[in-house]
């Protein structure tokens, strides 16, 4: 273990060594890397944790991904479109708790670009909080679009870059153009986040260390982790999640390799463990995204079964209780991604 902590602490680590420490069997023997995960969090971000306020805006989605509640397949889904009159509420809702960061997240519809693209333009006018948008792939001038608008960030997870697993999970997508689209934000400015999901079907340690060390050349500004967890109405239904360890153990890893990056305590973490966002917080995550969606749309935006914060009035109150249970605080500002 020691010798594995040198390398990692070094930066001269090898696949093989990320391999030995997710296959570390308990909580207890991967202790010194939850601590040095924690150590590095403290060392780049103190004990604050940024307040990250989602709103769902659609549930309209042209995909029709193996794992998800509202692909396009699911016929089981009331499909709705927020608004913008509804929007411009949160974000004042958002403004007066002091958070700073709009996240606006969607299914994959194009159909809904020029709303969107209105409501980026009229937020970036009338409020200075930094605009996260998460809408799936796009042509590049259509990226170019929404940043010219004013988005800041894009969030555009990956879910794994093996491209055997990537085609179980999304039989009508491709992983290179995947990979091309989070190229093509980086260039155009965009504090990048993606991610993967731990636990799915067929994934073994091997593809997610093979995950790690793409991270590592990508230097994204945000990395989401979250467990796979199932839906009822979608062909992976009847899998079994995997305990929420291997998904710490990612999120510990990533702390270790990448240091400055964002990482949220997702909210799939706490549907999978009641305290899986405070351990997550606990192990290296500096940032927690309250669900801002009006109350009326949530229940047709499940990803994955048994969501929590659904039917309760979620803000950053809540928040602000589960980030202090974990020895933190409510940090104060935007959040932007700095490279140190």
């Amino acid at each position: 273990m020691e010798e594995l902590i040198n390398r990692l602490k070094s930066g001269t680590y090898t696949k093989d060594d990320l391999v030995s420490a997710l296959n570390i069997p308990d909580e207890e023997k991967f202790m010194p890397l939850f601590n040095l995960s924690e150590q590095i969090c403290e060392e780049y971000f103190g004990k604050g944790v940024f307040i990250r306020g989602i709103i769902e805006y659609s549930n309209k989605c042209r995909k029709n991904c193996n794992y998800c509640g509202i692909r396009r397949g699911n016929e089981k889904v009331l499909r709705y479109l927020i608004k913008p009159e509804e929007i411009y509420k949160v974000a004042e809702k958002l403004k007066a708790q002091g958070v700073m960061t709009l996240v606006l997240q969607g299914g994959e519809d194009a159909e809904s670009d020029p709303m969107l693209l209105d409501v980026i333009k009229q937020i970036r006018t009338k409020y200075e909080m930094a605009i996260t948008i998460s809408i799936g792939e796009r042509p590049f001038e259509v990226y170019k679009q929404f940043k010219e608008a004013g988005a800041d960030r894009f969030l555009l997870r990956i879910e794994t870059t093996n491209p055997v697993l990537f085609k179980a999970l999304h039989p009508d997508d491709d992983l290179e153009y995947r990979k091309k689209c989070l190229l093509w934000l980086k260039e155009l400015g965009y504090q990048v986040g993606t991610g993967i999901m731990t636990g799915l079907p067929g994934q073994t340690m091997e593809m997610i260390a093979g995950d790690l060390l793409y991270f590592k050349e990508l230097q994204p500004a945000m990395l989401g982790i979250g467990p796979f967890l199932p839906h009822e109405d979608t062909p992976l239904g009847n899998e079994k999640p995997k305990e929420l360890f291997l998904t710490l153990k990612v999120l510990a890893l990533i702390r270790i390799m990448l240091k400055n990056v964002n990482l949220p305590a997702t909210t799939a973490m706490g549907t999978l463990d009641k305290d899986g966002r405070k351990k997550a917080m606990m192990y290296g995550a500096n940032v927690f995204m309250p669900n801002y969606t009006p109350a009326p749309y949530r229940e047709s935006y499940l990803l994955y079964d048994n969501k929590i914060c659904v039917k309760e009035d979620c803000s950053n109150l809540c928040a602000g209780g589960i980030i202090k249970s974990a020895g933190k605080f409510v940090a104060q500002g935007r959040g932007d991604y700095k490279s140190f």
